[in-house]
């Protein structure tokens, strides 16, 4: 990856509600697969009614025959809708540069990012609209909003019982299915309907693969999507992008978010861009492909999976964010160091 890598199951009504012991004599097996997929649509509003709770993140995806992982720590309020995240990315493939970690701080339709790299002071931040994301920020900032994972939920269809496990010492039933952005865009609570909508739009395919984990309180522990991002190569790289901006030039930036390569035609680019005029490097529009993809003919179609995995534990933990003032935001141009 080139220098610019920053470019949500299923229980019953009773266990989400009942008392201890109803849970503990209640068998998953024995539910109907309606009232599994109704308890999965349900499973964000359980998240908002746990408070809060620490958060760890993983993107993983692999281009030119080399994985790439992204991972974040942090906390997460469910009630304000806000959470802080500290990045830790991958080094350069073309080196063995560390990247100093990334900061972001996720709000209702908006991505704050501090320490993305070159042209921006260190005590600044960028802000992005994820609405004007062509992902929704799923992918883009490098780690999915854990509301939002646990929205998407709510376009759940197919879901199967995989079985009981143990995941951090806590018994979780799994889940896996398969869930339908647009329809999770619809049923979506307001704060992330916009967001998820973009997605929508900027998603070839809408139809996302999951596992997902809840405990006996109905909380949910971890959840991973599978997307699948088509783009178009040119074969180009970008130099730079303007930061805090929606993207709609689409020019691939270097240190634009958190992707790992380009994208091309508007399309969600996750996991592949070098950066993008939205600051944010992944689903750029009519952008061009990072230093960090493979070129490809003009036009070329390719696909690219983006696995996202959020896990959520001490639950109640305190979530203090505050959002920058609008003096610490950065409005100028990101210069790359690319050459």
């Amino acid at each position: 990856m080139a220098g610019g890598l920053l470019a949500g199951l299923m229980v019953t009504a009773t266990v989400t509600g009942c008392s201890s012991e109803t849970a503990a004599d209640e068998r998953p097996g024995e539910e109907s697969r309606a009232a599994a997929v109704a308890a999965l649509h349900r499973a964000a509003d359980v998240l908002v009614r746990s408070g809060s709770s620490r958060v760890r993140t993983t993107m993983e995806t692999a281009t030119g025959g080399t994985r790439v992982s992204i991972r974040g720590t942090g906390a997460y309020d469910f009630v304000r809708r806000m959470g802080r995240l500290r990045l830790v990315l991958p080094k350069d493939a073309m080196g063995t540069a560390e990247h100093e970690p990334i900061t972001e701080l996720l709000a209702s339709g908006a991505l704050f990012m501090r320490n993305r790299g070159a042209g921006i002071p260190p005590d600044k931040w960028v802000r992005v609209d994820t609405a004007g994301i062509p992902d929704g920020n799923l992918v883009t900032g490098g780690a999915t909003d854990p509301l939002a994972a646990a929205e998407l939920l709510r376009g759940a269809r197919s879901v199967s019982l995989v079985g009981e496990e143990g995941l951090d010492g806590t018994l979780v039933w799994h889940y896996r299915g398969t869930t339908d952005i647009g329809r999770a865009a619809r049923a979506a609570s307001p704060g992330v309907r916009g967001p998820l909508t973009a997605a929508a739009r900027g998603f070839t395919e809408r139809a996302v693969p999951f596992d997902a984990y809840l405990d006996r309180q109905g909380r949910l522990r971890e959840v991973r999507h599978h997307f699948t991002v088509t783009s178009e190569a040119s074969g180009q790289s970008g130099q730079h992008g303007q930061s805090g901006q929606s993207g709609q030039s689409g020019q691939s930036g270097q240190h634009g978010g958190t992707g790992s390569g380009g994208t091309d035609s508007g399309s969600t680019g996750s996991g592949t861009g070098n950066g993008a005029e939205s600051g944010t490097g992944s689903g750029t529009r009519a952008g061009r492909s990072g230093r960090g993809s493979t070129p490809g003919p003009q036009g070329a179609r390719r696909t690219l999976g983006v696995a996202s995995t959020t896990e959520l534990y001490d639950f109640g933990a305190p979530a203090a964010i505050t959002l920058p003032k609008s003096s610490d935001i950065y409005t100028g141009r990101v210069e790359s160091t690319q050459t």
